[in-house]
């Protein structure tokens, strides 16, 4: 595109010169010296400005590029000569070669002081050729300087013998030239006007004039080179940092002295970014970037700082910044567990080699079993050591250490501020301690100790030493400044995990003591058992084994929402409300409907007093297991339901109604009723058990189906561990319990059943025959007591109560008697008068049983009695009882 436009420059203005010398030899016809000099000023002035004119003036070898175009425009135009010059009025062309490179003759100062001003001379002058006109015109250079004079010169003679010649050709030049200089301007214009921007030549030159001045003013060096590697410009800036001559511009960059790797640099076509070279005693950052992008000449630019004082200061920077990488990455991995030997441990792998070869950490014994500190004292435990290495002669991990008084690590305890020992082998302090061990240490090679105590709300919980040994750098006050740091954020981390072991051993305890110590002495069910607590806390989950009545035997698993006392707590509370209504033989939704109406009333007693958590959302599975008929009876309130092995080994989930978390109300419970075979094994446990953060319940018991279903003859306590086996992560996130049972069924000569009438005279013979039945059994001492009860009882039944009656003896670990009848008045226990004739029936009862009761039922009710089978503190009590009426009797006079 630039080679066409300057081809059509130079066409143009070959035009033009040839239209001004028609137009200069009509005019001759008329006015020869007229003609003359608006020829000569057309020619000169043409010259001027022609394309690349003043390149070449300013150029390396002006002549070489002018002679030529000046001898083609002296022939064409028919001038006698055109002669460019310079301000010194050295010629740079001339017809005659031998000119070139001498003064111009005669005087040329106006015509450099009009050329100046940006005008034209034009002169008349008597030569032995005759009479001569000289048109000079100054050639400017775009700022307006003048950078030289073209002249050219014709004889007024030659001007008229060219005219008749000349004169049709001259006419059609004029008119082609014409058309052409006024499509070329307006091309021209408007390219100009595009590259600009629109902006005129005042607006250029003031543009020009503020990016030179912003150019050498910035404190930032720029270097431009060409494509062939020579230097196009460079800032004041950069010549002070490269040190470059007054005429670096236009040469060589391989020529100007400089290293060179920064030569390869900058006359390469490669991209740098922030390149780090030397020049001289200063060390620049380059950045480099081409010049030919979106179709800019071909070279480079580039960009110089010196970055000599930051260099100096990028160890301490990087030294600072690795420091406080140290301490994000010590808030982020100390303290992850809650644990104080681990978080000991953490802080010790963090510190190891970033800050010390090697660390020690020692805590009093106190903080490890979560207890605060009474006072500082030298007597510490080793709780963590890493290292660099395996083998340092350092106290090692669970050893006891008392310090000497002299020791860093005893000084800062009792001062609470860090010590420093910069160097070991000119602190004879701390030999004090064992010196056989120091010398060993400073063999080893360990130079520098800072000892810092760990210090958290106040109180000293221990100390930390950072070592350092051959070849790392001593330990100085900015490392002090930075271990006091490091272990202050530590100390609060190891004391959180302190007030956690501190509250986690209360509520374990708590806990423990809430939960069944052992297995009540009951022989409806085998039972196994396991209890695990969270590993963020203990929780709520809770389990119970509870005899009722008639060897009957009641299953309990609950979950209260939560970890910590509270929860503990409210589980206790929970568990012993569930003690006493099941005391009451309720069935198990009636059970539930207590709990939750209790759960209710604890939530509005604790939102009373101001509290913010509550026992809403608390779970429970109730189940009623009876060893005679082999039926289980179940409810549950939110909890997980139960898992059910057959004696076959086959694993099933029974369906149990799930009720509402207890708290809720508004929605009764219902019962499920299972008739279990004997062998059947049932598996009562919490959500804990089943559910995971990387697991759902449907996972869970898939997992629960596979460990349960196992051969009959493995023991509860194996199926147990199989569970815990197959489905409690490694640190589970909820506390589990287990409650695993299988059952049981009294055998037939275990269990004696007679139906009665409701006829006084019937009293007699039933009590005969559970007389003899008791005598079968083998329990004779006690066969008085229990013919006593049976009479009270069915008496009562036949008395007050309706048919159905029906007496039952069970034999088991002691000796059941049941009166049912199809009433629901349930007899009460009162002081009888002196002069009252009834009353004492129920007072002989409870003399001679261990505990008797009422349970209802659908059908009416059962009132029962426990005898022990050895007689026990009843029956002795009983005998007193009768030997105390019998002697009343005596001092009475009968009629």
């Amino acid at each position: 595109m630039a080679g066409q436009v300057f081809l059509l420059q130079v066409v143009l203005a070959v035009l033009l010169v040839a239209a001004a010398a028609a137009a200069l030899v009509l005019q001759a016809r008329r006015d020869s010296t007229r003609e003359a000099r608006a020829r000569t000023l057309a020619v000169a002035e043409s010259v001027a400005q022609s394309p690349g004119i003043v390149a070449a003036v300013d150029g390396r070898n002006p002549t070489a590029a002018l002679q030529p175009r000046a001898e083609a425009v002296r022939k064409r135009t028919g001038v006698d000569y055109v002669v460019l010059w310079n301000t010194d009025g050295i010629r740079y062309t001339h017809p005659d070669p031998d000119m070139i490179g001498k003064h111009i003759v005669g005087p040329y100062r106006d015509t450099i002081d009009l050329a100046r001003a940006g005008r034209p001379l034009v002169r008349t002058i008597d030569t032995v050729t005759g009479l001569t006109v000289n048109s000079s015109v100054p050639i400017t250079r775009p700022d307006g300087s003048l950078a030289g004079i073209s002249s050219a010169g014709i004889t007024v003679r030659n001007v008229n013998n060219m005219v008749a010649d000349q004169l049709p050709l001259l006419l059609v030049s004029v008119a082609g030239a014409l058309v052409l200089t006024s499509g070329s301007a307006v091309l021209v214009s408007r390219r100009l006007r595009r590259q600009t921007h629109g902006l005129g030549a005042a607006e250029m030159t003031r543009m020009y004039d503020h990016h030179d001045a912003v150019l050498h003013s910035v404190r930032e060096g720029v270097v431009i080179v060409e494509g062939d590697g020579r230097l196009l410009l460079a800032n004041d800036e950069a010549r002070r940092l490269l040190g470059l001559p007054d005429d670096a511009e236009g040469r060589p960059v391989a020529g100007l002295g400089l290293a060179p790797s920064t030569v390869e640099l900058l006359a390469s076509a490669r991209m740098a970014t922030d390149e780090v070279h030397l020049a001289g005693d200063r060390l620049l950052a380059v950045n480099v970037r081409p010049t030919d992008r979106d179709g800019g000449p071909a070279g480079n630019v580039a960009t110089l700082r010196d970055t000599t004082e930051l260099h100096a200061l990028a160890g301490r920077a990087e030294k600072a910044r690795e420091r406080l990488e140290l301490l994000y990455s010590a808030g982020a991995r100390i303290g992850t567990t809650l644990d104080v030997v681990r978080t000991a441990e953490e802080l010790a792998e963090v510190a190891v080699p970033r800050f010390a070869d090697f660390v020690s950490v020692e805590l009093l014994d106190p903080v490890l079993r979560g207890e605060e500190p009474a006072g500082p004292s030298s007597e510490m435990r080793r709780t963590a050591l890493r290292g660099v290495r395996e083998d340092p002669p350092l106290y090692s991990v669970g050893e006891l250490v008392r310090f000497a008084p002299s020791t860093p690590m005893a000084v800062g305890m009792h001062s609470g501020r860090a010590v420093l020992e910069a160097d070991l082998r000119a602190a004879p302090g701390w030999e004090a301690q064992d010196p056989e061990r120091a010398r060993r240490i400073l063999d080893y090679g360990i130079r520098s100790l800072i000892a810092v105590p760990l210090r958290a709300r106040g109180v000293v919980l221990g100390a930390i030493d950072f070592w350092r040994m051959d070849p790392s750098e001593l330990f100085g006050e900015e490392d002090l400044s930075f271990a006091e740091e490091l272990a202050a954020r530590s100390a609060v981390c190891v004391d959180n995990a302190r007030r956690y072991t501190r509250e986690h051993t209360m509520s374990v305890t708590l806990q423990r003591s809430l939960l069944p110590g052992g297995l009540p002495e009951q022989s409806a069910v085998e039972v196994a058992y396991r209890y695990l607590p969270a590993q963020a806390g203990v929780g709520g989950d809770w389990f119970d084994v509870i005899p009722l009545s008639c060897t009957r035997v009641a299953l309990v698993v609950g979950d209260v929402v939560g970890h910590g006392l509270h929860a503990s707590a409210t589980m206790g509370r929970l568990r012993t409300a569930v003690h006493n209504f099941s005391a009451l033989d309720l069935t198990p939704d009636e059970l539930l409907t207590h709990l939750d109406e209790l759960v209710a009333r604890m939530d509005q007693d604790g939102a009373a007093r101001g509290g913010d958590e509550g026992a809403t959302g608390a779970t429970c599975l109730y189940a009623v297991y009876d060893p005679v008929s082999g039926h289980c009876s179940m409810a549950r309130a939110g909890h997980p339901g139960p898992a059910l092995i057959r004696p076959g080994g086959a694993v099933e989930f029974p369906d149990v109604p799930a009720g509402l978390p207890l708290g809720f109300g508004g929605q009764p419970f219902e019962t499920a009723e299972l008739e279990l075979p004997e062998g059947s094994r049932l598996a009562l446990y919490t959500d804990g058990l089943v559910e995971d953060r990387h697991r759902d319940s449907g996972t869970g018991l898939e997992l629960l189906r596979r460990a349960l279903a196992s051969p009959a003859d493995r023991t509860m306590e194996d199926t147990c561990q199989a569970v815990l086996d197959a489905l409690v992560p490694a640190d589970p996130s909820d506390d589990i319990a287990l409650l695993m049972a299988r059952t049981r069924v009294l055998a037939p000569e275990q269990v004696a059943t007679w139906d009665i009438p409701a006829d006084p005279a019937a009293v007699a013979a039933v009590r005969k025959e559970a007389t003899r039945q008791v005598a079968d059994w083998g329990l004779g001492e006690i066969s008085f007591a229990a013919e006593l009860i049976l009479s009270e009882l069915v008496t009562n039944a036949i008395r007050y109560g309706r048919e159905p009656i029906t007496v039952r003896l069970l034999l088991d670990h002691t000796l059941v008697c049941e009166v049912a009848d199809g009433s629901s008045t349930s007899p009460h226990l009162r002081r009888a008068k002196t002069t009252d004739e009834g009353g004492r029936g129920l007072f002989l009862v409870t003399q001679f049983a261990q505990r008797w009761g009422t349970r209802y039922s659908s059908d009416g009710k059962v009132i029962w009695t426990e005898q022990a089978l050895d007689g026990g503190e009843a029956a002795t009590g009983g005998e007193a009882l009768g030997t105390g009426l019998l002697d009343a009797w005596d001092d009475v006079s009968l009629p």
